[in-house]
């Protein structure tokens, strides 16, 4: 433990290392942070944001790391900090330097390899006669929720002898008990440092079991209500040489208790416990001392949990006194306390890790490019980060994304989450839980849904207008939320899922025909105000937002038909029909789809392009949108077809490469936020061929990797790979390590949801469809071997002409009929696959 080979899909020189943060925890658990050249750099497991919180604010060297003694026989020993070089930024002036650790000795030379959740750092230096790796990961596999929900990080030091002689090494692990501490809590002292506040008479505790020693830290003190009050566990499973310290000596001006516990540990690599335990904040260590063979090998596996079970609301958009409601965590109803969750979970590691692998190792061997691999695997750090949390009952809640200290933009917004496929492809069960949010709970009495929902759940709707029915509401995260409905009903084929909630979703859709509403006269085109992922309202028919109507019109006639339901099903036909045939003949310009803009005043009238009557701002025109098909990429991934003439999408998506691609943004300019700069390529949002409008919609000049990623995927779907692969390359290019995290794609805010459309690429390449509704699978016809999912089983599949090779890695696989594309569907009689195994198909 761990498995001594892991899979590498990228390595990072040591020139590409700074900005890497690799986030290890588990969906809704919290994170940390496992720098690029081994330091602990972002702790962010109370309940909040806390990019770059390090335990102790005002005392770097208080901040958690590990370190190694290395002693060969007739030499002194050597101790030094598991950690890579300082970058050159980092050399320090005088006192106002952030640098982690800055009087810690490092390893000379580092480097970092990564197939995402496992990450490996490799340290060298020519001092020492040892090679390190660090190999970190949590476990994620898909279709099981509760195992990708573990609030643990595990660490582990492979270390190498060089010599043909033994050496001993000893191991240690160093933190104070930071709980009650969270980053956020501070008072200034005189000279203007922030001094913490918040743990007090915190605790630490040597405890054995049976396969677990270590250190348990807890809090006397710290409020029982408070959102940083829990434990934290640092454990190790090692028998044999563990020594430790539950506290060093009184910290001071002077910094001695760092220097007090490199005194100890540098002497012999053996720690000596203290008399009793000191500060409010107290220092614990944690040492394995082995004896390494010549040429051999030793790994040193050391475990961080926690538990902080008191998840509070939406924080900073609730009213003050609301902000001590306590909404929980679902991973605390499985654990008491952090030890709780070390004694569980390290004894099925090994299978843990063993089934992580399997997955991982099956999207490596896709025959798809590294590039999209890397896209869809590295973004799924998203679920792992603070963007996402889940509520006691078991709920999937999520921001947009986060800032350094807060989420960023509340509510599970439905028209940011539309975009991400991750969820619903490897973990059904989750998107099940946010479709109940959605439907029964963010939704009023005549459907109109609150696009971002409140918490408690049962006031989620409460931001809808009845005076203004469309206020409050997102046509685009409503009509995406009618597809979503209909995919996790395709994927789960569970028909209580469906029956339960088709009175909603009929609302949901009809909404759309209200009064003042979307499409009040019930032509298939929305005309009146449009409120939208840009923040703004389109007045008039577009792209955007026609799509997403045309997609949700077909997914409910669909529906509407498995239900019996022949009005509903022929109302939302003809509106299909008559919406599809109105945008192609009246939005298409020859290249790709506008907007007409119509009058605010004035919802049937529209206004005259030759300048005599005022345009309203923040619209698109006659723009060239990178989003403008973004209803038809969801259509395409669920199995809908074409939602307009194929020949003006592929015609689109041409011109969203010749007007929006650049290769060279080093003279680009952009009024609102720059995600691209200088030299890099990517997809702008929004350009007009023609003549820009006045004021367009404020972000049309920003590049948002979500909407380049959404475009690439129905690129693929529609035989432009090669453009799609040079947008996909592009994006990546940009998170290269050195300049920007390779586990974070921003957009208002870190791990932004939105970048999950990534996953999308997974399906695209493999034109993956399934249906547990009729039994049906589709793979695609090109020679290869492909992942697929469905958010409750996965496994792999090898295409050879006419055959296929099907197998499962997990969970169960019941079909009916198998596709290869372009070559032709076999129905089947009790083809059942189970887990481990696998089976042929053969197409005649």
């Amino acid at each position: 433990m761990p498995a001594s080979s892991w899979p590498v899909l990228k390595r990072y020189d040591s020139n590409h290392l700074y900005s890497i943060s690799l986030p290890v925890g588990g969906i809704g658990t919290g994170v940390i942070g496992v720098g690029g050249r081994g330091e602990l750099r972002d702790w962010e497991i109370m309940n909040k944001p806390s990019k770059g919180y390090n335990t102790v604010e005002n005392d770097k060297n208080k901040a958690p790391f590990f370190s190694i003694h290395v002693k060969e026989q007739g030499k002194d020993a050597i101790t030094k900090g598991l950690m890579g070089p300082l970058h050159e930024s980092e050399y320090l002036q005088y006192e106002v330097s952030n640098v982690i650790l800055p009087g810690i000795p490092r390893f000379e030379k580092a480097s970092f390899e990564t197939a995402y959740p496992f990450g490996q750092v490799s340290l060298s230096d020519k001092e020492l006669p040892v090679k390190v790796k660090l190999k970190t990961f949590n476990p994620l596999i898909p279709g099981d929720a509760n195992s990708s929900g573990i609030p643990i990080a595990i660490l582990s030091y492979e270390v190498e002898n060089l010599n043909n002689t033994p050496i001993d090494v000893s191991i240690c692990g160093n933190m104070c008990n930071f709980v009650g501490q969270d980053g956020s809590k501070y008072n200034i002292d005189w000279k203007g440092i922030p001094i913490p506040q918040g743990a007090k008479n915190n605790q630490n505790e040597y405890r054995e079991s049976q396969y677990i020693r270590g250190i348990y830290m807890y809090s006397n003190d710290v409020k029982k209500d408070d959102a940083a009050w829990g434990t934290i566990a640092l454990t190790t499973n090692a028998k044999d040489g563990v020594t430790y310290r539950t506290s060093s000596i009184k910290d001071n001006w002077l910094n001695e208790a760092i220097l007090d516990f490199w005194d100890d540990f540098s002497t012999d690599g053996v720690l000596t416990e203290k008399e009793q335990v000191v500060d409010d904040m107290p220092m614990a260590s944690l040492a394995v001392k082995q004896t390494i063979a010549p040429r051999s090998k030793q790994t040193y596996t050391f475990f961080v949990t926690w538990n902080f079970p008191n998840r509070l609301g939406w924080v900073e958009w609730e009213k003050p006194d609301h902000n001590k409601t306590i909404y929980g965590n679902y991973y605390s109803t499985l654990y008491t306390n952090a030890w709780d969750v070390a004694e569980k979970t390290i004894p099925q590691l090994p299978k843990l890790e063993e089934k992580t692998l399997k997955f991982v190792n099956s999207i490596l061997e896709s025959s798809i490019p590294d590039v999209a691999k890397e896209s869809a695997l590295f973004n799924l750090s998203v679920l792992r980060s603070q963007t996402t949390f889940r509520l006691t009952d078991g709920h999937f809640m999520g921001w947009e994304g986060t800032m350094d200290n807060t989420g960023s933009c509340y509510g599970s917004c439905t028209h940011v989450w539309n975009y991400e496929q991750a969820t619903p492809f490897l973990f059904g069960e989750l998107a099940m839980t946010m479709r109940d949010v959605e439907l029964n709970c963010a939704t009023n009495e005549i459907g109109g849904m609150a696009f971002r929902a409140k918490l408690p759940l049962n006031k989620a709707a409460l931001e809808m207008n009845k005076q203004n029915p469309t206020r409050n509401a997102a046509a685009d995260g409503q009509m995406g939320c009618v597809m979503k409905a209909y995919r996790e009903w395709q994927l789960s084929g569970d028909d209580h899922f469906l029956k339960k909630n088709w009175p909603m979703i009929k609302k949901v859709l009809s909404f759309a025909w209200v009064e003042k509403g979307w499409d009040p006269n019930q032509d298939g085109v929305m005309e009146s105000l449009q409120h939208n992922t840009m923040d703004v309202g389109f007045y008039g028919p577009n792209p955007e937002i026609g799509f997403w109507y045309l997609g949700a019109l077909k997914a409910a006639s669909k529906m509407a038909s498995y239900m019996k339901d022949k009005e509903f099903e022929k109302k939302c036909n003809n509106l299909y029909i008559q919406g599809s045939k109105w945008i192609d003949n009246n939005l298409f310009n020859g290249e790709y789809y506008i907007q007409k803009i119509t009058d605010p005043t004035d919802y049937t009238r529209f206004i005259k392009m030759d300048g005599t009557e005022s345009i309203p701002p923040s619209q698109l025109g006659d723009c060239c949108y990178v989003d403008q098909l973004v209803g038809q990429y969801m259509a395409s991934i669920c199995g809908l077809g074409y939602l307009a003439d194929k020949e003006n999408i592929t015609s689109s998506l041409k011109s969203i490469m010749k007007y929006n691609y650049k290769a060279d943004f080093s003279s680009h300019f952009t009024n609102k936020r720059s995600y691209v700069a200088g030299n890099e390529a990517g997809l702008l949002i929004a350009t007009w061929p023609n003549e820009r409008l006045k004021q367009p919609f404020p972000y049309f000049g920003e590049v948002w990797t979500g909407l380049e990623y959404a475009a690439a995927s129905l690129m693929i779907h529609e035989g432009m790979v090669d453009d799609a692969e040079k947008c996909i390359r592009s994006v990546r290019a940009r998170f290269d390590g050195a300049k920007r995290n390779p586990f974070d794609e921003p957009e208002c805010g870190y791990h932004y949801v939105r970048s999950m459309s990534s996953w999308a690429f997974i399906i695209s390449y493999a034109d993956f469809l399934f249906s547990a509704v009729d039994k049906s699978m589709r793979i695609t016809s090109r020679p290869g071997t492909y992942f697929w999912s469905n958010g409750y089983a996965w496994g792999t599949c090898k295409v050879t002409d006419r055959q296929a090779e099907l197998s499962v890695l997990h969970g169960n696989l019941n079909l009916s009929s198998f596709t290869i594309k372009d070559k032709g569907t076999v129905n089947l009689k009790n083809f059942n696959i189970t887990e481990g195994e696998s089976k042929s198909i053969i197409i005649n």
